[in-house]
């Protein structure tokens, strides 16, 4: 199926108009992707493939969901801003230029920084042609896709990264609250202060 076609299908041929919702896509001085800030969102993507309507098709359909999205148009814009934006998910193309998206991939799980990063292929290659978790694949989305897959995707792999960073943050990972001074009646002064204060 046509990529278009299937855009318009998926879409019904709009695209959200820019607004309050939607911060403006677009890219930042030096041809750099700029972050679309969404109120309230529940996380951060970063998507990343050569076609500018699939890009564009990703991104709408996560903001619908409440995600942050940032994207790239190949796997070397991704390596130069993922350090950047520190996404929760990275979405790959797996035939992109300069570097592909098992490349991509693998680069992220080799650098210390990155090695945690959930990573999920969004392509119209074979799911055996990528080559799964050996190439540092955590999940693989076959165009065309639904979008509520998509956000299941996306989603899934959010809620697992967080579950890990949390385990390894252990028990003691938090910080200790700040001690609060018990008032006392020795000093009534700053009892009426600190209930006004709450008030």
């Amino acid at each position: 199926m046509p990529v278009n076609r299937y855009f318009r299908g998926v879409t019904g041929g709009c695209v959200p108009r820019t607004g309050r919702k939607w911060g403006k896509p677009g890219r930042g001085r030096g041809g750099r992707p700029t972050l679309v800030r969404v109120s309230g969102a529940s996380g951060r993507v970063l998507v990343v493939d050569d076609n500018k309507v699939i890009r564009q098709l990703i991104r709408v359909n996560l903001e619908l969901e409440g995600f942050e999205v940032v994207t790239a148009a190949d796997g070397a814009e991704c390596l130069d801003v993922v350090h950047q934006v520190c996404p929760d998910v990275v979405t790959l193309d797996v035939v992109m230029p300069r570097l592909d998206g098992i490349k991509t991939a693998e680069r992220l799980r080799a650098d210390p920084r990155t090695s945690h990063l959930p990573v999920a292929i969004i392509s119209a290659c074979g799911e055996h042609e990528v080559g799964g978790v050996s190439s540092g694949v955590d999940a693989f989305l076959a165009k065309p896709f639904e979008p509520s897959e998509l956000v299941r995707v996306v989603r899934q792999l959010m809620h697992r990264e967080r579950r890990e960073r949390s385990e390894s943050a252990g028990p003691d990972g938090g910080e200790e609250p700040a001690a609060v001074e018990p008032l006392t009646e020795q000093d009534p002064r700053r009892a009426r202060s600190a209930r006004g204060s709450l008030g």
